[in-house]
């Protein structure tokens, strides 16, 4: 497993916590939690999407044994499978939002992109550049030659 914010907790109550949010977030499209939870979520989440874009037996059990709730995994492989068939990445927004009360510990949204009652419009996606022809290899190494710094001679340094 990759690195990852511990969160002043242990081991398994920060999984279970993270389990559940991610749960929740599926399931509401929109939760408030602090800024180092919900950049943790964020990771956890577009993973949870693209294995509901897999649609494979495969990526449905690795999913259920992630998050919660039968009605979750269903949603991740019908409509957010959908909804983001052609989307590269990026499935998820943090928004900060306020410093809480009791504790100073800023808060922030994280929902999901491209839905109905969103707090921000999502940017149109940027077009992607034109493919450039390959060069064949004659024509990369002599490329390459004209822009690489000369060769110092080894012979000129002995004699000194």
């Amino acid at each position: 497993m990759t690195k990852m914010r511990q969160l002043n907790r242990p081991t398994g109550h920060r999984l279970s916590m993270l389990r559940t949010m991610v749960s929740q977030l599926v399931k509401h499209e929109r939760i408030e939690t602090t800024v180092p939870k919900a950049k943790e979520i964020r990771r956890l989440a577009d993973n949870m999407v693209q294995l509901g874009k897999e649609g494979t037996l495969c990526a449905a059990r690795r999913a259920a044994a992630f998050v919660r709730g039968d009605d979750v995994i269903h949603k991740l492989f019908t409509e957010l499978a959908y909804r983001y068939k052609d989307r590269a990445g990026g499935y998820t927004r943090l928004l900060r939002t306020r410093i809480r009360v009791g504790d100073a510990a800023p808060m922030a949204y994280i929902e999901f992109i491209d839905r109905e009652n969103e707090l921000r419009q999502s940017k149109p996606p940027n077009p992607q550049p034109p493919q450039r022809a390959p060069l064949d290899p004659w024509t990369r190494s002599r490329i390459s030659r004209q822009l690489a710094p000369p060769k110092e001679d080894k012979s000129s340094e002995s004699d000194s």
